[in-house]
């Protein structure tokens, strides 16, 4: 998987983050920060969901390229798949579901960035006990 962490000033991004996305096997994987954003690849296992959650102050856009699940917006449930996008303005509750057999996976803008760079969780219980230890 390519590493270009380190964002900033004078530093870009390019790579086929499509092809890495679906090829990503880790909950949680940071690509790419700078200052104002971040690029984020999740596959989230058959069975399991992100999690229900509020980013205060960040936005979120997450683009869905395998599997099958349900996004729950501020309550309400629509589909998502691959080619799905969903928008998640800050201070919105909410959570996505992996219906199906297969990992429900994407590729997640935040900004501002929401994860410290370089931050990889291979699973879901790695990103919820991170999450513990630094109270986000």
């Amino acid at each position: 998987m390519a590493e270009n962490s380190g964002g900033g000033a004078g530093k870009a991004y390019a790579e086929e983050v499509y092809e890495l996305a679906l090829r990503n096997e880790d909950f949680r994987r940071v690509l790419f920060t700078t200052e104002r954003s971040q690029l984020v690849l999740m596959s989230v296992a058959a069975g399991e969901e992100i999690g229900e959650e509020t980013h205060d102050g960040v936005d979120q856009v997450l683009i869905f390229v395998a599997g099958e699940g349900e996004a729950v917006l501020a309550g309400a449930t629509r589909p998502v798949r691959a080619g799905s996008v969903v928008v998640v303005p800050a201070g919105t509750r909410h959570n996505f579901i992996t219906r199906g057999g297969a990992a429900l996976k994407l590729l997640t803008v935040y900004t501002p960035p929401e994860h410290p760079d370089g931050t990889v969780h291979r699973t879901k219980a790695e990103a919820e006990e991170y999450e513990r230890e630094h109270h986000h």
